[in-house]
């Protein structure tokens, strides 16, 4: 029985409603008159329910498609504007206990370069994380509880967080780890985490254990109710995804929204972000093996409905697609994206020699943050370094009610200017700094309010002029 209100997985989750809203999709993929209803709803910026938003991805006519994707841009520019977050993902270890069937990460690869990162290699990765521009990052690691431990992870979110390097500082880490005990996820908030990380992977169960046969992964309920213990410990910006690939991408979409509405539902705030990583190559991976590839259509396809369906949600896109992929689903939906990024334990420092690749998988965009920036500003985005929501205790409901009544715009627009604009005084080429100053002079008139107004132009004048840092709204 599906209960959207139950805190067990085969509840919230339930394959039975899945099943019945994929069968209900089919029957009205080409009912036009039920389909435009459903983008009349949705234009109200209020979501779709997983059945209701399973029709729109089903339906195949052009005309309506074209609806749908038209809807998702303005949504999407309704919600966030045209601000994009940047991020790296920084990886503390590769050692991993699981057997998980798609990672290389997997127990039996004898022949991948297993590494943990210590705190002063931790230390030189982050500086040059610094150095680069970025200011947040987002923490990795495999489930090894012998070697990567609590005690690990505090430790180093520890050390990330006391670097100070040059105008250099990391203001935000968020952590992608293996799903733990309430206790912990109180540790992790204790710590200053900002968001939880938990991917999926799968909502199909019975696939779910085929692809992650051995280890404490392959416990599937413990893994698709850990958002809920994070919740419980506090934690209130929860990330979550599913890789798509892996099962039938219908299945899974439908799986990902009924997570979220099961959030919503159980403590008033749903995803912070949703991410949207496809299957890639990797060290003894090959992804032609997995028979639910998606091509890039279908990909589109999926980033716009889930932005119709939860338009208040963050959507994050990695470095495992090309700049014309990423390009393409900025439009209809993203609003996070990584540059420069490694996949390897440790990396950023120095490149890794050829005998000791530790990478999760193969790198498609391999562009360095300035031109990812630069790429960004040439279509008038604003590439934002800003995580004072996180500081000044904007999150979970706090940061859902402004993010869904649109006054978060208030706070991040101007954000993002200032924050863009320590970036160019510190880290952009010549090239960058002089677009993003030409951005940033005409994105001041679209600051909400002439209060607000003044008082952006007064600390972008103490940035450039008086080398002041981290004014923020």
């Amino acid at each position: 029985m599906y209960d959207v209100n139950s805190k067990h997985a085969d509840d919230f989750i339930n394959h039975e409603e899945i099943l019945e809203t994929l069968a209900y999709a089919d029957e009205n993929k080409d009912n036009l008159e039920l389909i435009e209803k459903l983008i009349e709803k949705a234009a109200l910026r209020k979501g779709l329910s997983h059945r209701e938003a399973s029709v729109l991805l089903a339906c195949s006519d052009a005309g309506m498609n074209e609806k749908i994707f038209k809807l998702a841009e303005q949504i999407k520019k309704d919600f966030y504007g045209n601000r994009i977050v940047m991020f790296a993902p920084l990886y503390l270890s590769n050692y991993c206990i699981n057997g998980c069937t798609y990672c290389p990460y997997h127990a039996k690869n004898k022949h991948i370069a297993r590494k943990q990162l210590s705190q002063e290699e931790i230390r030189r990765e982050v500086i040059a994380l610094q150095d680069m521009g970025h200011k947040r990052l987002a923490l990795e690691a495999g489930e090894h509880p012998a070697l990567n431990t609590m005690d690990y992870y505090l430790k180093s979110i520890e050390t990330i967080y006391s670097i100070k390097h040059k105008n250099g500082a990391i203001r935000r880490v968020n952590i992608n780890i293996a799903a733990t005990t309430v206790d912990n996820y109180r540790l992790l908030k204790e710590a200053g985490i900002g968001t939880y990380i938990l991917f999926q992977e799968t909502y199909h169960k019975e696939g779910y254990k085929e692809l992650h046969p051995t280890g404490p992964k392959s416990d599937y309920n413990y893994h698709t109710e850990a958002m809920d213990r994070a919740m419980e410990g506090g934690i209130d910006d929860v990330g979550v995804g599913v890789l798509f690939g892996l099962d039938k991408y219908r299945y899974e979409f439908a799986g990902l929204l009924m997570h979220a509405e099961h959030l919503e539902a159980a403590f008033g705030v749903g995803p912070h972000t949703i991410s949207v990583p496809r299957l890639r190559d990797a060290d003894d991976i090959d992804s032609s093996a997995f028979k639910n590839g998606i091509d890039d259509d279908t990909f589109a396809k999926i980033v716009a409905c889930i932005r119709i369906a939860v338009p208040y949600t963050g959507m994050i896109i990695s470095t495992r697609e090309s700049q014309k992929v990423r390009e393409r689903v900025l439009h209809l939906g993203i609003s996070q994206i990584s540059g420069g990024s490694r996949t390897s334990v440790g990396g950023y420092c120095e490149p890794e020699p050829e005998d000791e690749k530790s990478e999760q998988f193969d790198v498609i965009d391999s562009r360095t943050l300035d031109e990812v920036v630069h790429w960004l500003m040439q279509m008038n985005y604003i590439p934002s370094f800003c995580t004072a929501c996180y500081r000044e205790g904007r999150t979970g409901d706090r940061f859902m009610s402004l993010c869904k009544s649109g006054q978060i715009q208030n706070c991040c627009h101007p954000n993002a200017l200032m924050t863009l604009q320590e970036y160019l005084m510190d880290y952009a080429s010549p090239e960058t700094k002089a677009l993003g100053s030409k951005l940033i002079d005409k994105e001041i008139q679209n600051v909400p309010n002439a209060k607000a107004r003044s008082v952006v132009t007064e600390n972008l004048r103490l940035i450039r002029e008086n080398n002041r840092r981290d004014f923020r709204f």
